[in-house]
């Protein structure tokens, strides 16, 4: 039996929705997603088109999948948005480890990939090859059976700060500058922002505002 597929590529989350939008609507058993954040396939424009198709057309017994890293709980505006999303009916995930692709897959008929980002927008690739879809969707089954849902994820990977942690991230949140913070700690203004940016990692912050979000999320001392 021969293979079909189609396959085609498109630039930018407009001309996807342009070319492919009509996917969104047709699904009927499965409509699973994995990203390793919330800009995949989430910018405001295909953002809205994907909620509002999903809203007006999905089946009862459907019930969407979205499968995201650690990346995605980085601050409070991407944690409201994951909650909204629970609300609608979805089944969220955070995996552990690293996603293999950022995929939309829906009924396993038809698939869409992302591609790196780049200046002029991210490359998705749609296909509807049955091995292909095959083999990424046995990927995302078998992290999808290993990954938690987001409340379990941040309970469960509480970073350990010994009492210099603790003191640098009460520092951060006092409002005063590196110097008088570093100051204040004894510590020389080179070895205070060495460990500023050895909390940061170790809260999966971003920026110093991103660690106070994260560590009042976690119901650590600052």
């Amino acid at each position: 039996m021969r293979n079909e597929q189609v396959l085609f590529s498109v630039r930018g989350d407009a001309e996807l929705m342009v070319r492919a939008g009509h996917l969104f609507e047709s699904a009927r058993s499965e409509f699973l997603c994995a990203a390793r954040d919330l800009k995949t396939f989430s910018q405001p424009r295909a953002r809205a088109a994907i909620r509002d198709r999903m809203r007006a057309a999905r089946p009862p017994d459907l019930i969407p999948r979205k499968l995201l890293s650690p990346v995605a709980l980085a601050d409070e505006e991407a944690r409201a948005h994951l909650r909204l999303v629970r609300d609608h009916g979805a089944l969220v995930r955070i995996s552990g480890s690293p996603l293999p692709h950022e995929t939309i897959i829906i009924d396993r008929r038809v698939m869409i990939l992302a591609g790196a980002r780049t200046p002029t927008g991210r490359e998705y690739t749609v296909t509807t090859s049955r091995i292909l879809i095959d083999g990424v969707h046995s990927l995302f089954q078998a992290v999808w059976d290993t990954a938690v849902d987001p409340d379990t994820y941040l309970r469960k990977n509480i970073p350990h700060l010994d009492a210099d942690g603790r003191m640098v991230l009460k520092a951060l949140g006092s409002g005063l500058t590196d110097e008088s913070a570093a100051g204040q700690l004894g510590l020389s203004l080179r070895t205070y922002r060495r460990r500023v940016a050895e909390l940061m990692v170790k809260l999966e912050a971003d920026s110093r505002y991103q660690a106070g979000l994260r560590a009042g999320e976690l119901g650590l001392p600052r």
